[in-house]
């Protein structure tokens, strides 16, 4: 027998990182530890939210937030912690255009660093990266519902090349009103001229309007018992990126899908309909595992057919206070003008840490899963509280270390809670929390 004809796998999943500095000259225990942990499991993923390149291209109009771009050695201090393999789909993908996008794929291209989520054209984008380990053969797949426009990657033709770009996942919001409200909206329309331009607009698109829908200013409405915000997948995104998966799952012995998502559902910290949706498809056409992460901070987590989903892993590495250089734009978002610093940047958007990020310790504690599967049976989920340094200076903060005591078992309390509407119970016990699975 072969090997991988075992289907045993262990692979741990972290959330998002956002690298600028060196990790590789810190000794202390809990990041020691931590490090171990990654290196333990013969796959280790992370969502790579760096471009990782010599300022080379240029910045885009819009970017993700920071525009977040690194050095290449900071690819060599991913290496050394241990993780190979890399999404590349999300909201920073095309901060510096599709010359950076590019020049990041060959700085990990030259490190042998398997990576998914961008590409040429979209079929380059949309389709597998395979890792080859000792227990199997991985393949990767990576797409992202949050994202600027001008990002998303093209098909290919005959007589045209495709568009370079990342691997979209779109989605379609309908917002749910009663006939009040209704009534309200279709008046203001009226008053506005919209309907007039509407009914313009169907004599050149030869599109009618459905009855259960009514668009206000490019916004759905439709008619119901109560108020809500209903999302889906875009069809065509969620059928090309699951024939690609049904591709990996007939390549390959195991099959991870990376989603970058900030939308949400009725509380921030539930992910939309739409990314439920798509994330149980995944799994129907043969993800082993399916790993979000794009809010910053944890979501829940789903045991879906014996298989696990993890909406978000919230951030694992989280230096985006350190970047070295920033383009006018975003000086210009805060009324800064060309003699200010980065560091004056950061002052002003987080008000000398009173606002956003800083303020808010959600964004700086996560976990570490490490999934095992025997047989090909998920028999064992660790989940690893992490602390990335709340309160603390920036040019500390940021960094993931194991948490411990109380904080350790508040972090998996959290995560136990936002869990139990899909069923799943964590336990925590001698500072790691551990899923309860049935069979």
């Amino acid at each position: 027998m072969y090997q991988q004809e075992r289907g045993d796998l262990d692979l741990v999943a972290t959330g998002d990182s956002l690298i600028t500095r060196p990790l590789s000259c810190y000794s202390e225990e809990a990041f020691r530890k931590l490090v171990e942990i990654i290196r333990s499991a013969p796959v280790a993923f992370t969502n790579l939210e760096m471009l990782i390149h010599e300022f080379e291209g240029f910045p885009a109009a819009e970017s993700g937030g920071t525009y977040t771009v690194t050095d290449p050695t900071k690819a060599d201090e991913l290496k050394w912690m241990g993780f190979n393999l890399f999404a590349r789909a999300n909201n920073h993908s095309m901060d510096y255009g599709i010359e950076g996008m590019l020049a990041t794929s060959r700085v990990l291209d030259e490190r042998g660093m398997v990576h998914a989520g961008v590409g040429r054209n979209l079929a380059e984008a949309r389709s597998p990266a395979y890792l080859e380990v000792g227990q199997g053969r991985v393949a990767l797949l990576s797409a992202t519902s949050t994202f600027a426009s001008f990002g998303r990657a093209g098909h290919q033709r005959p007589d045209m090349p495709g568009r370079p770009g990342l691997n979209p996942l779109r989605y379609r919001i309908r917002y749910v009103v009663d006939e009040e409200t209704l009534g309200v909206l279709r008046k203001a329309s009226e008053a506005l001229g919209y309907e007039a331009l509407k009914a313009r607009r169907r004599q050149w698109l030869r599109r009618e309007e459905r009855e259960d829908e009514f668009d206000f200013f490019g916004l759905k409405f439709v008619l119901g018992d109560e108020f809500a915000i209903r999302t889906e997948p875009h069809q065509g995104d969620m059928q090309e990126n699951l024939k690609w998966v049904k591709e990996a799952r007939r390549q390959a012995d195991w099959v991870v899908f990376s989603l970058h998502s900030h939308e949400s559902g009725a509380q921030l910290e539930h992910p939309a309909e739409f990314v439920e949706t798509f994330a149980r498809a995944c799994i129907d056409a043969g993800v082993d595992v399916f790993i979000g992460h794009g809010p910053h901070f944890l979501r829940g987590m789903e045991i879906y057919k014996g298989r696990p989903i993890f909406y978000s892993l919230g951030n694992f590495i989280f230096q985006n206070e350190t970047v070295l250089r920033l383009p006018a734009d975003i000086y210009e978002r805060y009324r800064l003008g060309h003699d200010a610093t980065p560091a004056d940047l950061y002052d002003a958007r987080t008000d000398q840490d009173r606002k956003g990020f800083p303020a808010d310790p959600v964004f700086w504690e996560s976990v570490v899963a490490v999934c095992r599967f025997r047989q090909r049976q998920l028999r064992e989920v660790e989940l690893w509280p992490v602390t990335l340094g709340h309160g603390k200076h920036r040019v500390h903060r940021g960094r993931p270390m194991l948490a411990r005591g109380d904080q350790a078992e508040r972090i998996i309390a959290k995560l136990a809670s936002l869990s139990e509407r899909y069923g799943t119970q964590i336990t925590y016990e001698d500072g790691v929390g551990r899923v309860v699975l049935s069979g």
